[in-house]
């Protein structure tokens, strides 16, 4: 697949599946083995797809019977030939095994893929929350 369009489509619907099936090793499998990654929630930044694989197997374990679905809005990607990057707002929502929406927040996201042969991964994930001024709460709701 060399589409960039359809390339940051997929990753982002595979990202979708994965976190709903809480698959952590299906979710990681997405990124580059040196990935890095400045994610919203604890550490300031992680390094490599196994620091990565612990931090998202610790989400997965911490939900119990919840589930996650994810939603992306407002996509867009650039790209060149051997590189795609793209952004999106993305919507995490926690649902009750009974279908009850329980919490949610959205983040921002920018990942960078890069081609690996006919396969693409993630290279860089950036995610991030605008801060309050006053307060410097996080603001995890889009307005």
């Amino acid at each position: 697949m060399t589409d960039p369009q359809e390339v940051f489509q997929l990753a982002l619907q595979r990202y979708r599946e994965a976190v709903h099936a809480k698959d952590a090793a299906a979710l990681v499998s997405l990124y580059d083995e040196d990935v890095s990654v400045f994610d919203t929630w604890g550490a300031w930044s992680l390094r490599g797809r196994e620091a990565w694989h612990k931090l998202v197997a610790d989400w997965f374990g911490s939900l119990g019977e919840e589930r996650v679905a994810v939603e992306f809005d407002q996509v867009a990607s650039v790209d060149t030939a051997d590189l795609v990057v793209g952004h999106a707002f993305v919507t995490f929502a926690a649902f009750s095994p009974q279908g009850e929406r329980l919490r949610w927040l959205t983040n921002r996201m920018t990942l960078a893929l890069r081609r690996h042969g006919e396969d693409w991964k993630i290279v860089h994930e950036h995610t991030s929350v605008p801060i309050e001024h006053a307060t410097l709460k996080a603001i995890l709701q889009r307005g």
